[in-house]
């Protein structure tokens, strides 16, 4: 699992840095964004914004449709151009929740900006409508926000800092 790549006091950090996302703003400019998790924490592939679902349930022949229909709920939701958007998913994965293997979601949304209260609610309302198609109920879905800085994003051969 993650804890061979990330290794056990990086894994606790990333955990307390994913809590500390909710719980320690931290101040840009004049406005409250939401803190960066600790480095290492987030998968590479990362794009602007990307969208990350892993559910226990098998989405079959209309996994590419529910994909295409994430990817624009994260552009109308984040206010972004689509084509900026990627998805992936991996259904089928051996997910427990509560002690149970009932039908649920691990989601993760990263994004330069665009992550506030208004957007992160009305994407976690649409992905929860579209995981609803597959029988896995809101309360058993989780969408975590990160809003990554310009210089800790690559894409084309630089970041997006430049």
């Amino acid at each position: 699992g993650s804890l061979g790549k990330v290794g056990p006091v990086l894994m606790k950090l990333c955990l307390a840095g994913m809590v500390g996302i909710f719980l320690v703003p931290r101040m840009r400019s004049r406005h409250v964004t939401a803190a960066t998790p600790p480095l290492g924490c987030i998968e590479d592939g990362a794009t602007d914004p990307s969208l990350f679902v892993q559910t226990n349930v098998e989405l079959g022949d209309k996994k590419m449709t529910f994909m295409k229909a994430a990817s624009k709920a994260v552009a109308e939701s984040l206010g972004k151009p689509e084509s900026y958007v990627a998805v992936s998913v991996q259904d089928g994965q051996d997910i427990i929740w509560g002690g149970s293997d009932a039908p649920c979601a691990l989601c993760k949304v990263i994004s330069l900006g665009s992550i506030n209260k208004e957007n992160n609610g009305a994407l976690t309302k649409a992905i929860s409508a579209l995981l609803a198609d597959f029988d896995v109920p809101a309360n058993r879905i989780y969408v975590n926000f990160f809003d990554l800085e310009r210089q800790n994003v690559g894409y084309n051969g630089a970041t997006f800092a430049g």
